[in-house]
Order: C-alpha cells, then sequence, then structure tokens
C-alpha cells in the first residue's frame, strides 16, 4: 500500500486554519467531506469518534507529528488526509512538543487489515526524518503532494 492509495490529495490542508486540537480533527474531517470522501452528514459524528480516541492515548507520536485516526461503520474504505501547520499544535504529543504535520486516517471496522496496513504504511513514512521535514517546511499544497510521491517512490 502507498501513501497516494489511502490520502485524499483534493483535501490536504497546507496550511490549517485552527491551533486547537479538535478543531484541527474537525477541520480535516469538514475537508474530506468536501471532497466527497465522507458524507457531510457523518463529519460531526466522526469529529466524536477520533476526538474520544484521541481522549483515550494521544495521537501525537513526537517529532511534531500526530495520527488521530478511528475506525468507523459510516466509513467504506480507509481514507486519510494531511494537515499541516506552521504555528504548531497542542497534540499532548509523548515528547511533549507541538505537532506540525497532522495525518488523520479513518477506517472501516468491518476491515482491520485495511486499517492495519494504512496505518502501518503512514508510519513506515513517518520514520523518514527527510519525509517529516519537507512535510514540515511545506508552504502549499502541492509540496505536500509532492513530498507524499516521493515518498511513494523511494520505497513503498
Amino acid at each position: 500500500m502507498k501513501l497516494a492509495d489511502i490520502i485524499c490529495f483534493d483535501a490536504v490542508a497546507a496550511q490549517l486554519k485552527s491551533t486547537d486540537r479538535d478543531k484541527v480533527i474537525e477541520e480535516l474531517i469538514h475537508s474530506l467531506a468536501k471532497c466527497r470522501k465522507i458524507q457531510e452528514s457523518d463529519t460531526k459524528m466522526l469529529a466524536k469518534a477520533v476526538i474520544k480516541r484521541e481522549n483515550e492515548a494521544s495521537t501525537g507520536i513526537g517529532k511534531g507529528v500526530a495520527v488521530p485516526h478511528v475506525k468507523h461503520e459510516s466509513i467504506k474504505n480507509p481514507v486519510a488526509v494531511v494537515g499541516c501547520s506552521q504555528e504548531g499544535i497542542d497534540f499532548s504529543s509523548l515528547d511533549k512538543q507541538p505537532v506540525y504535520s497532522v495525518f488523520l486516517l479513518l477506517s472501516p471496522t468491518s476491515n482491520p487489515d485495511k486499517h492495519l496496513q494504512a496505518m502501518e504504511t503512514i508510519f513506515k513514512n513517518l520514520q523518514k526524518d527527510d519525509f517529516r521535514r519537507f512535510l514540515r517546511q511545506a508552504q502549499s499544497k502541492e509540496a505536500i503532494i509532492d513530498a507524499i510521491k516521493d515518498a511513494d517512490e523511494d520505497g513503498n
């Protein structure tokens, strides 16, 4: 699986408007709805589910990255969106540092293997210093998409 298989490029947010964790999650979910990857009527329910999951254990994995995610019956296929922040977001990260790149992943409850594959693909790439640095420096949607496509070419 490649990042391009799960990330909705049209929904990518190069400059997140929100700086609050929950608002960032809502912003990214609305971005997926605008691109018709999820139903507009499901946005509140999905945001609530992701925030509930986030309250149980932070997905701020350190090094400026968070991967909020949830499995939900309204989702048919795994879909992800990337959002970047120049200011940084408090995600209660493991390293206590702000988050600058957020990968929001929504997966179906009916296919846990697809969820694990998507998570593995995301984490494998986020372990690469260059990939994280390119995302952090990206100022545009195109730059983020280029970084994702380059990561896919480099070894997925």
